[in-house]
């Protein structure tokens, strides 16, 4: 296959040039190629930009939450990923039985995805307790399964005490694991829940309520100061909606500490005016969506540089079903929305388009340094010979307006429902196949490989 002529976007630079796939990795990168082999596929891409295919490190697909299963798995999900121009997927898997093992969930997400991811995955390791036999696991995970991050939860059902989080941080880091961890203060939110449910505030809008910004970001600060006492274990915050969280990491990282932030388009699009609607229960998720100065806070650091990775913490469930249940009281609905395929056309829309960041940052928000994050780098994430030749291709030119109608996945809306976009990935292109084209799903259940990762190392970074 042959890329010719179009805008090539990589971390640093863009430049017109053609690339040269063969056997699925990139072969030659040149500003013309004339010699190619016979009954080679010749893909024009003048005025386009070709990029990196972007890495969503934050899904949850076919997750039990206990009240509900999410409605995307590895078939619907992946393939919405496709469409909206993401190649390669980590997963957060979910809870295991009560004691199990870390390889249990591993293996359960394994048998999940294979034969029905149709792009490339990974996983987190998912830590729900803490004790001798959970810190000895943790470095075959590393060295003979590929699994080089894990999640701490400090809220719900499996939350981790500061003892156990302390733990678990100095074994990561000795391992060459990176902690990521889902921060919000859960005794808070649980003595607020229930002032507001025995007053009778049930309504949707009380979700927000019950989880306000400080608790979030009181935990984001704990976290980092556990991570201190850990000897600077490496951490990463997942889905900040804050801006007062941004800057206890921006303390910590002007103090040389190792800590990396990661947000998503719902925090950057949307605001709790969302709970006001008569539907909406679509936009219960934790953390919850925070007032609309919040927004830009966070759009100034992806330009600053506070802000490492856009993900989307992907957790659909329908909302004229499973989020019903939360008609009567929020605390009943499942937490989630949808969203691993508008990621990349939003965020190239919203940030490239409007002159927010260069295209070579939304490559760097987008794949560049999750790969790098996530020991992926450079088999994914770069434009260089022998990497692997996942793509997508911008058109500037093409305005899209979001619909649910336009979507892959299987939950039945979209929390982005009528906003218009500028760009949109009109081809996805997975190991050297097209699996998107124009909008249309053209890939394979199954074509999707597990990637195992390589340890972390920060200085990498």
């Amino acid at each position: 296959m042959l890329l010719r002529q179009g805008i090539v976007v990589d971390h640093r630079q863009e430049q017109k040039a053609d690339i040269l796939i063969i056997d699925g990795k990139i072969a030659e990168i040149a500003p013309e190629i004339h010699t190619i082999p016979k009954s080679c596929e010749i893909i024009e891409a003048t005025g386009l930009y070709v990029m990196p295919g972007g890495i969503d490190v934050h899904t949850h697909f076919n997750i039990d939450v206990g009240i509900a299963r999410s409605c995307d798995d590895f078939l619907s999900g992946t393939r919405s990923a496709a469409c909206g121009g993401t190649t390669m997927v980590i997963d957060h898997m979910g809870f295991g039985p009560k004691g199990c093992s870390l390889h249990h969930q591993l293996n359960v997400y394994q048998a999940y995805a294979k034969d029905t991811a149709a792009i490339d995955y990974s996983f987190h390791g998912v830590i729900q307790h803490v004790n001798d036999d959970i810190l000895g696991e943790m470095a075959s995970m590393v060295e003979e399964e590929g699994i080089s991050s894990f999640k701490l939860y400090l809220t719900y059902g499996y939350k981790l005490d500061d003892a156990e989080v302390l733990k678990a941080l100095m074994q990561l880091k000795q391992v060459g694991a990176l902690a990521t961890v889902h921060p919000e203060n859960d005794a808070a939110i649980a003595l607020r829940r229930a002032q507001l449910l025995e007053q009778g505030k049930t309504q949707p809008k009380y979700h927000a309520i019950s989880r306000p910004l400080e608790c979030e970001a009181e935990a984001i600060a704990r976290m980092i100061n556990l991570a201190k006492l850990a000897g600077d274990a490496p951490l990463y915050i997942v889905h900040l909606s804050n801006g007062l969280g941004l800057d206890y990491a921006r303390l910590a990282r002007n103090n040389h500490q190792p800590v990396w932030v990661e947000t998503c388009p719902q925090y950057l699009i949307l605001d709790d005016s969302c709970y006001e609607k008569e539907d909406a229960l679509k936009y219960i998720l934790s953390p919850p969506l925070r007032p609309a100065a919040e927004r830009e806070k966070l759009w100034a650091g992806l330009v600053d540089g506070s802000i490492d990775t856009i993900a989307t913490d992907h957790c659909s469930f329908t909302y004229h079903e499973q989020k019903q249940r939360g008609k009567d009281n929020f605390s009943a609905c499942p937490n989630g929305m949808p969203g691993v395929e508008t990621r990349m056309p939003l965020m190239f829309s919203e940030g490239v388009m409007k002159g927010r960041f260069s295209p070579s940052r939304f490559v760097e928000l987008t794949s560049y340094l999750p790969a790098k994050l996530f020991g992926l780098y450079p088999q994914k994430g770069a434009l260089q010979v022998g990497s692997d030749a996942d793509f997508v291709l911008f058109d500037p030119e093409q305005n899209v307006t979001i619909t649910h109608d336009l979507l892959h996945d299987n939950a039945d809306y979209t929390p982005f429902e009528n906003i218009p976009t500028q760009g949109w990935p009109v081809m996805t292109i997975s190991r050297g196949e097209v699996v998107a084209r124009n909008r249309e799903f053209t890939g394979q259940a199954g074509n999707g490989r597990f990637i195992p990762r390589k340890a972390f190392d920060a200085n990498v970074l």
